[in-house]
């Protein structure tokens, strides 16, 4: 087996909604005010243990249709753009929201975390993988990203990193690192920007 690098790459895979609302649920935010660049810089300088240097920020969200819902619309494609000209590292993936009973709902963008997870990591592309997210759909996939790193002789850690206050019983994906953010760290990289203004 190869020896584990000295500083290990970072990916942070932010499941946008899904760590919205732990937010709004834990903190009562009333709209996606996290800067994932500050968040996904946060995580990977607190580890002190092995050096980490954060190579990637990949975001996902679903967006509502601009017939449909143009105030949300908007938002999603100001936030992610001014993101993605903020810091090359980042990268965005879109779906369309899909309407039912006058609910909207997401499609699509779990799995395409979980195929570019399998994907990076079949690329050697990190060492860290960061989920934003508490979606224990992601679990089934840490086991296949684990035994791709084996047979290619490589060790890869996959890490949940979620909003906690000691009150309450969230918890990170099951079989991932969990790294647990609390209220002064999740204030300290509130994005100043407001994408809701017209």
């Amino acid at each position: 087996m190869s020896s584990a690098p000295t500083t290990k790459r970072v990916v942070a895979f932010f499941d946008c909604q899904n760590l919205y609302n732990a937010a709004k649920n834990l903190w009562g935010y009333s709209f996606p005010n996290f800067d994932p660049i500050k968040l996904a810089r946060l995580v990977t300088e607190s580890h002190k243990e092995k050096p980490w240097k954060l190579a990637g920020i990949r975001l996902y969200t679903g967006i509502h249709d601009n017939k449909v819902n143009p105030h949300w619309h908007r938002f999603w494609n100001r936030k992610l753009l001014c993101h993605k000209t903020a810091d090359t590292r980042v990268f965005y993936f879109t779906s369309p929201l899909r309407y039912a009973d006058g609910t909207a709902r997401e499609k699509g963008v779990d799995v395409r975390i979980a195929l570019d997870l399998v994907k990076m990591a079949r690329k050697n592309e990190y060492d860290v993988a960061i989920l934003f997210s508490q979606d224990n759909d992601f679990s089934e996939v840490v086991q296949d990203v684990n035994e791709i790193a084996n047979e290619h002789g490589r060790s890869v850690t996959i890490a949940s990193a979620y909003p906690y206050e000691n009150h309450s019983n969230m918890r990170g994906v099951d079989k991932t690192v969990w790294i647990k953010i609390s209220r002064a760290e999740y204030d300290s990289c509130i994005d100043l920007r407001d994408y809701r203004i017209p």
